[in-house]
């Protein structure tokens, strides 16, 4: 039986396929290689010699979502991601996946001509084409969902990340996926609290996967922050960063809410350090 993950790749290989009708390989292969270099969103994130006693938020341009439907219009995808970066976001994410989110590289590149912070294409990422394409978009961030790819996959397209000069979030859901993700040799692990067998949200999921994780790569809750109380929780937990869409896109000044989940992050973490 099919997954919702599994019915959202078949699409994501369909339109894949046709933009590499329109543009071949090599072509955007030559985009990317013509880009200027790829911002470090590792040391955004908070890097290697970096204390992390602050919480960084991965702001998402998100139009849609498969468990909500739509979330909000989104005229202008560069004014708002003006808004999370003057409001303190660290990386903006932002969906580039067509059918289930109404996203689309457009929507990447008026952000990427908004902002001179490091950018997330969120897509679903299967074959080499789309890196390139990534990069050609300047993009500085790809997204490697664990359950998505078998181990030599995931290897390779995390080495071809790093060869493009790109960072990979690696986003995992389970126990098994996290031990995956660490033994590719991931430096920014997501933990993703929405099951996408069943899209059901699960908070719980983010403490136990948290704690398996050693110290070195950021660690990203991912999925169902709701508000300030939720963004605490994941960073009195290990969460270096929060990745949030739905709570931002639907609220009246994001601006505002970003500093405010920064805050209550960042006390959540002196207070962890504190107990330790």
């Amino acid at each position: 039986m099919s997954t919702v993950l599994d019915d959202i790749i078949v699409g994501v290989r369909e339109d894949l396929a046709d933009r590499m009708r329109d543009l071949p390989l090599a072509a955007v292969r030559y985009a990317a290689a013509e880009r200027p270099a790829a911002l470090d969103a590792f040391t955004a994130l908070g890097g290697a010699d970096d204390p992390r006693s602050e919480l960084k938020v991965i702001a998402e341009v998100k139009r849609r979502s498969p468990s909500k439907g739509q979330l909000a219009d989104i005229a202008d995808p560069a004014q708002l991601a003006r808004e999370y970066a003057d409001g303190g976001a660290s990386v903006i994410s932002v969906l580039t996946e067509r059918r289930r989110f109404n996203g689309s590289l457009a929507d990447f590149d008026a952000v990427r001509s908004a902002v001179g912070i490091p950018l997330l294409r969120k897509d679903f990422m299967v074959d080499e084409y789309q890196f390139h394409e990534a990069r050609a978009h300047g993009a500085d961030l790809v997204l490697l969902i664990v359950a998505a790819l078998d181990d030599f996959q995931l290897k390779d397209f995390l080495d071809l990340t790093h060869d493009l000069g790109m960072n990979a979030l690696v986003e995992t859901h389970t126990e098994d996926e996290v031990d995956r993700g660490l033994a590719a040799g991931a430096r920014i692990l997501g933990v993703n609290v929405r099951n996408l067998k069943t899209l059901d949200v699960d908070r719980a999921v983010f403490g136990r996967l948290a704690d398996r994780i050693p110290a070195g790569p950021i660690v990203v809750a991912e999925s169902g922050v709701r508000d300030a109380d939720d963004v605490a929780e994941y960073a009195g937990l290990g969460a270096n960063a929060v990745l949030v869409g739905e709570a931002l896109v639907t609220h009246g000044s994001p601006r505002e809410r970003i500093a405010d989940f920064q805050r209550r992050g960042a006390a959540a973490i002196a207070e962890r350090h504190h107990a330790h």
